[in-house]
């Protein structure tokens, strides 16, 4: 077990990326004059989800789905590993992170559908609630998935949140993935900017 390179660039662009527009959002969303602002972190937010979709299933290794989507049975044996205090070791995510972000990625998009629709047909009230109502489901997710980083980080001995900065996490050798991919972050924050520009509009 040695550091290394486990998350590509735009993996990790885009997952600050995405905790930011969201983050913004949140914080704009129920005022008026900062309108325009909450609309085009929305899209970010949903430019930075498309390019993820695309990214899981062409991304680097433990950027594809196929290397962390698992049963639910799979992520209730990690948890119960965590509470036997050996918890399994995952060199990318482990199981019920991946259960996780498949449910951000999905109220993410969901976030963005119903505030769309919202901001296209204003005098819809039952838009607005379906709005918040997605937007509060995210925020709770949000929330259990800082406590599984902070427990994951106790548990392996491991700074996550720096992981997810440098790229780098403990694993054998053979589990690195070749290169950061930085040619694919353009593409990413293209996807963003165009995404916030077309549900602006």
């Amino acid at each position: 077990m040695q550091k290394i390179l486990v998350w590509d660039w735009p993996t990790r662009i885009g997952h600050w990326l995405m905790a930011a527009a969201f983050l913004v959002a949140y914080l704009t969303g129920e005022s008026e004059e900062w309108r325009l602002v909450h609309v085009w972190a929305g899209g970010t937010l949903a430019g930075v989800i498309a390019f993820r979709l695309v990214w899981g299933l062409i991304g680097s290794r433990h950027a594809r789905f196929a290397s962390f989507v698992r049963a639910p049975g799979a992520a209730f044996s990690y948890l119960l590993s965590l509470l036997r205090g050996r918890p399994d070791h995952y060199t990318g995510h482990n199981p019920a992170g991946g259960l996780v972000i498949l449910l951000l990625l999905a109220l993410g998009l969901g976030t963005a559908a119903t505030g769309w629709l919202a901001y296209q047909s204003s005098d819809v009230e039952w838009l607005e609630e379906a709005h918040e109502v997605v937007v509060n489901l995210m925020l709770t997710v949000v929330f259990i998935h800082l406590a599984g980083v902070l427990v994951g980080s106790i548990a392996h001995r491991e700074n996550l949140p720096r992981a997810m900065v440098t790229g780098y996490k403990r694993g054998a050798l053979e589990e690195a993935i070749a290169s950061a991919r930085a040619w694919a972050v353009p593409v990413l924050l293209a996807c963003a900017v165009m995404a916030a520009w077309w549900l602006s509009r």
